[in-house]
């Protein structure tokens, strides 16, 4: 019997279903020509009595999603391990001890949809969806629909108001930073030798997560290769602030990795701005990209960003504002012509 021909998934990833003496072996790869080549391999040793088969349904939920997880511990960031801890302790807590081919995973999602937020669900299930695609199991299931929410961020009105709330405050170099589209992990990663007042750049190059542990764990590498650029200091404040510190070792903004979300609120608190956090402050650069005529693109390479999917998701919002008010400003135009 010949190799079924691969067939792409929603992740991009190439897959084949092989059987095995009735046993269901997944083989998955990164092109149809290595995945048709590793199912080749695979079905070749099985005909040499090299392969043993094994039944992977018989494990439970919770065995799985470890067995998972210890694949990739040395793989994945820190941060994302963790995230995927926190899943399994908090989501499908009834199937964890049941084994994963006699689960009905449509009644399970069901359930689970009454106890978290779609979100939510959507996170989990994407975790055990490639839990059971690694154990030769290709569930689809029904999500319910997530209502859009409005996404938070500064309009260019509003900085030059929020640049003045949080000037001199101890979390000033920090929402700086975020303005010029720094990550939060990345703000916290960022060491002295990574600036270069003289040349006005910063090297972004490495970031700080939290670990299983919930203690910082810095990660030398960034998520994407888009990650690691070089970001000039364009904030005439921003390289002030730099320049006037006076021990410039270790970390530029020292403490622990929450502590700038909670000073961030209670700057725009007192300021009656909109409570955007670390990340809104980031889109709020994209924003301000957009509204100077900065091109997606020029935005993409100066935010570390690896896709279009954020920044189209921004420009085109913006530009659907823009749209409005374009169309309100004629309406008001024929209504006083009458």
């Amino acid at each position: 019997m010949k190799v079924p021909t691969p067939r792409k998934l929603k992740s991009g990833t190439w897959f084949i279903q092989l059987r095995l003496d009735g046993v269901s072996v997944p083989v998955s790869a990164s092109t149809a020509t290595e995945c048709k080549r590793q199912a080749e391999l695979i079905k070749a040793e099985h005909r040499a009595g090299k392969r043993a088969t094994r039944h992977d349904g018989g494990k439970t939920l919770g065995q799985a999603i470890d067995e998972y997880i210890s694949d990739r511990v040395n793989v994945l960031s820190p941060s994302t391990i963790r995230g995927y801890r926190a899943y399994k302790r908090s989501r499908f807590l009834p199937y964890m001890d049941k084994r994963i081919d006699s689960i009905d995973w449509q009644r399970a999602v069901n359930a689970e949809a009454r106890l978290c937020s779609p979100k939510t669900l959507k996170n989990a299930w994407g975790l055990v969806r490639s839990v059971l695609l690694e154990n030769g199991m290709e569930v689809t299931v029904r999500l319910p629909a997530q209502v859009p929410h409005e996404k938070q961020w500064l309009t260019p009105e509003q900085i030059p108001a929020f640049l003045e709330a949080v000037r001199g405050d101890d979390c000033e170099v920090g929402a700086l930073l975020a303005l010029s589209g720094l990550r939060r992990s990345e703000i916290y990663g960022l060491d002295w030798s990574d600036v270069d007042l003289k040349k006005k750049v910063i090297h972004i190059h490495q970031s700080m997560v939290l670990g299983e542990d919930a203690k910082p764990v810095t990660r030398q590498q960034n998520k994407t290769q888009s990650s690691t650029r070089s970001v000039p200091i364009f904030l005439p404040r921003l390289y002030d602030v730099l320049r006037a510190v006076e021990d410039k070792t270790g970390p530029v903004v020292p403490g622990n990795i929450g502590t700038l979300r909670k000073r961030l609120k209670r700057v725009c608190e007192r300021s009656n701005l909109p409570d955007i956090g670390v990340h809104g402050l980031r889109h709020s650069f994209a924003s301000l990209c957009y509204s100077l005529g900065v091109s997606e693109l020029g935005a993409m390479q100066l935010g570390g960003w690896s896709d279009y999917q954020t920044m189209r998701k921004i420009y085109t919002h913006l530009s659907e504002n823009d749209r409005q008010q374009s169309a309100d400003k004629l309406t008001t135009f024929f209504q006083n012509a009458n």
